[in-house]
């Protein structure tokens, strides 16, 4: 990965800022430095310090990510609590409880760009990658190009990233985050290291960047595959996108269903790839991230990639646990998702998971009921001929689909 420096430089958040101020490249308004909640005498003036910024506001970690340490306050007497909450997390999870102020952006797009960098000091862009659907902060769903932007938005956002990067000495991965609000792009963060996400990019850009990061590791230059996906980011091949497979249920908040895999089967055709180290018998440990599976597609269009997760999705089959693949599914039929309308807010305006869950069962039931009563029924309890093997089930059909929205969509 990059060096201790630019770690340094970008995987504080407020050093991160701080940067992107001095390079000119627009930050989400906020603070610039922790915040010093240990104090109860500062309470005041961080009240007035939100108070400029605008509320509602959001708490985050300097240090760390995936949500950990970040609180959404809407009102000024809340904000006291947040702090101290937040704070406390962060140290939990990061040995580093400093936070920071930032303005909630809404509705707004969360858009990223894969950068890669060499010790001559080349930095590239391969393109972007949108994120906007997320549960708690952490992304559900990923593709790229983001839907939406035209290549001279693509060249504006990938200029951004590349000169914060070149500031920082960038010297291998990393990935520039954004929100986008449908005029502006505010810097948010960089990851300097290779995110899971980064599949998609490969997909658009036909480079294999996990061998680019090993030979930049190495002290390679940037390779003349890496110039030349960096020349065509803005016009990238096709579209991409990712689903990621967590062991979680979305019926109920998507809360952790660690266990044991049964029944596990892969999609596989043109187009289509799994990153996964499962297998059916393994156990999904509550200890540790429930991301199982990595489903990704790739197509000429963004309609044509749409369809092909659908069709992968309804080929995909585990059983043992409940997986998030009921939420996948919906997504790949809902209007909004298809016409390109997203936001880090979809999932909270889009998904009922409960009542979906509640539908669901209620079709496994009838369709576990419809399939008792069309049982053949034996010479021994009707006192007549066995019904042949071979004659035709009435409603197989039917019932089979309900079978597979009923249970294979949500195992119980």
């Amino acid at each position: 990965g990059p060096g201790s420096a630019t770690i340094e430089a970008l995987g504080d958040k407020l050093a991160a800022r701080r940067l992107a101020a001095s390079v000119g490249v627009l930050s989400v308004p906020g603070t610039l430095e922790p915040l010093p909640v240990e104090r109860p005498d500062e309470v005041d003036r961080i009240l007035d310090v939100a108070a400029g910024i605008g509320f509602p506001i959001m708490v985050k970690a300097a240090a760390g990510g995936g949500g950990r340490g970040m609180r959404r306050v809407d009102r000024p007497e809340d904000l006291p609590a947040a702090l101290a909450a937040g704070s406390a997390e962060a140290a939990s999870a990061f040995g580093d409880g400093s936070v920071y102020l930032e303005r909630v952006i809404e509705p707004a797009r969360h858009v990223e760009v894969q950068l890669l960098g060499d010790a001559e000091g080349n930095v590239v862009a391969l393109g972007e990658r949108d994120c906007s659907i997320q549960r708690r902060h952490q992304k559900l769903i990923e593709e790229a190009p983001a839907p939406g932007l035209g290549p001279d938005a693509r060249r504006e956002l990938h200029e951004m990233a590349v000169t914060l990067a070149s500031a920082a000495g960038l010297r291998n991965a990393a990935t520039c985050e954004f929100l986008f609000d449908g005029e502006r792009f505010f810097f948010l963060e960089v990851n300097t290291r290779l995110q899971v996400e980064h599949g998609v990019t490969e997909l658009v850009s036909g480079l294999d960047i996990v061998r680019e990061q090993l030979w930049l590791a190495a002290g390679r230059p940037l390779s003349d595959e890496a110039h030349a996906a960096a020349t065509r980011a803005a016009d990238p091949f096709g579209h991409a996108i990712e689903a990621r497979i967590a062991a979680e249920d979305p019926g109920r908040g998507f809360t952790p269903t660690p266990g044991t895999v049964g029944a596990w089967l892969l999609p596989a055709g043109p187009g289509i790839r799994v990153d996964t180290a499962l297998e059916a018998g393994d156990r999904v440990a509550p200890e540790y991230d429930n991301l199982i599976a990595k489903l990704m597609v790739h197509a000429g269009s963004r309609d044509a990639a749409i369809d092909r997760l659908a069709r992968a999705l309804d080929e995909l089959v585990v059983t043992g646990i409940q997986t998030t693949v009921p939420f996948d599914r919906f997504v790949c039929s809902e209007p909004d998702f298809r016409a390109g309308r997203l936001s880090t807010g979809y999932v909270e305006e889009h998904w009922d998971g409960a009542a979906r869950r509640t539908n669901a069962e209620r079709v496994a039931q009838l369709a576990a009921g419809l399939d008792a009563i069309d049982r053949p029924i034996g010479p021994a309890s009707a006192g007549g001929p066995m019904p042949s093997p071979k004659a035709p089930r009435r409603d197989a059909g039917w019932r089979r689909a309900g079978l597979v929205e009923g249970l294979e969509g949500w195992p119980r």
